[in-house]
């Protein structure tokens, strides 16, 4: 028997709807911020993701999915969304475009060769942002903003926004020289990968879930203390927005996410309930990327973007307790008796349809009481029962399912009834 590749799943019916009620949610919440869908390949050149996301990451040393095609290209399944999207910005000259900064949202599936646990899949689901463009401390409380609007749209209370500042290059670059400093005399004692990483990127060993509970690394610098007063600057203005926002957060020095191209602010939205499984701890993180459009070769713009991943936030939800709104009724189901009712309900379910009205009808020949328990089972508000007398007087009773009162309607005029009764009520209420 052929089974589905591990780390993978199938999102049965009854389980896409969800999905898709959060799909159409976020789209709503962009179109108030003002971001716009962008769509990139699922593969990309290898090259896009050794550079983008850093040679040192994990993501590109251990967990992508990367393969040789008949042109012999290194093509890589994209392991995540920001690289792809500042790859499009740039070869797309988006930085022409009039309307600036750009701002883009994606949602697509992702790879990474990952053990599976709980909330984490090998193929997964993320949603993600990007605003390019713009290197504004308000830019960055925007998107820190969207962020907890996104989850708070959703009903989830117990959350805690984590962030930091990485600072710009040059802070940047005098903090990873006092890691080297701080690490060389214990690094023996760390992981091959925190090895490797010392001259490369030390602060992703603060970031090493073997080494991290290790003294050097509670005991490390921090990059609060070495932050220039432009970095500081930047990040207090950050903070004051967030202030002025009322949002809460909590300060983390050692909050250095997992990629390379972060700078300036970082940050990751936490669930903050003792009760809720350590797997899904971290919802969604991001952070301000300056310099990753040049290490791509595009010209001299920064941006900043988050992502979340779908399936934890179902799990968060689920761990919640929180049902989603997903509309789960059917219009209507026809109850058929004979060869003519049945002939009759394939013309007038294709009139229904196409009219707007979601109907359905028996293909198995059950009873009718067969056919009343399937209506009930598509949770149909209205059932019609059509056989030769109807057909005959061309009248029919439409039976509403909640109530159980039926009302008698002329045959021909059932599209137009069901019209008024279900398309105009939804219109009026979506109204």
């Amino acid at each position: 028997m052929i089974r589905i590749p591990r780390g993978t799943q199938d999102i049965l019916p009854e389980d896409s709807s969800k999905w898709r009620y959060i799909e159409n949610q976020l789209d709503k919440l962009m179109k108030l911020y003002n971001y716009k869908e962008i769509r990139t390949p699922i593969f990309e050149s290898t090259d896009l993701f050794a550079r983008g996301v850093g040679d040192s990451t994990d993501v590109v040393q251990k967990e992508m999915y990367t393969f040789k095609d008949k042109g012999d290209r290194s093509i890589t399944l994209r392991p995540e969304g920001t690289a792809a999207v500042v790859r499009s910005y740039i070869e797309n000259k988006m930085q022409g475009i009039p309307n600036q900064p750009v701002k883009l949202y994606y949602n697509g599936p992702m790879f990474r060769y990952e053990r599976k646990q709980k909330g984490r899949y090998r193929q997964f689901t993320q949603f993600g942002v990007e605003a390019i463009g713009a290197e504004n401390p308000s830019m960055d409380a925007e998107v820190l903003a969207m962020v907890m609007h996104i989850y708070e749209s959703f009903g989830l209370k117990h959350l805690k926004l984590v962030i930091n500042s990485i600072g710009d290059a040059d802070s940047r670059k005098e903090y990873n020289e006092a890691l080297i400093r701080h690490f060389e005399p214990v690094i023996d004692t760390f992981c091959d990968d925190c090895k490797s990483r010392l001259h490369t990127n030390p602060m992703r060993i603060l970031d090493c879930k073997i080494d991290r509970d290790k003294e050097a690394v509670k005991n490390a610098p921090r990059i609060t203390d070495y932050l220039n007063d432009d970095s500081k600057a930047y990040f207090n203005e950050v903070k004051t927005h967030l202030d002025d926002l009322g949002i809460s957060y909590v300060e983390d020095p050692n909050l250095v996410r997992g990629l390379d191209y972060y700078t300036h602010t970082a940050f990751e939205l936490m669930m903050d309930n003792p009760n809720y499984d350590g797997a899904i701890t971290t919802l969604c993180g991001g952070g301000r990327y300056n310099g990753l459009l040049e290490l791509l070769d595009g010209p001299n713009q920064t941006g900043i973007g988050f992502a979340l991943s779908i399936e934890r936030l179902l799990l968060a939800l689920e761990e919640e307790g929180i049902e989603l709104d997903v509309e789960d009724t059917f219009d209507l189901f026809i109850v058929t008796m004979g060869e003519e009712a049945e002939r009759y309900s394939v013309k007038l379910l294709n009139q229904l349809r196409k009219s707007g009205i979601k109907a359905d009808k028996d293909y198995l020949q059950r009873k009718v009481k067969g056919q009343m328990k399937q209506a009930d089972r598509l949770n149909a508000q209205y059932t019609v029962v059509i056989g030769d007398q109807e057909l005959e007087n061309e009248v029919i009773d439409v039976k509403d399912m909640s109530t159980g009162e039926t009302e008698t309607i002329n045959l021909n005029n059932l599209v137009n009834y069901f019209q008024e009764k279900i398309i105009n009520k939804k219109e009026n209420i979506n109204e």
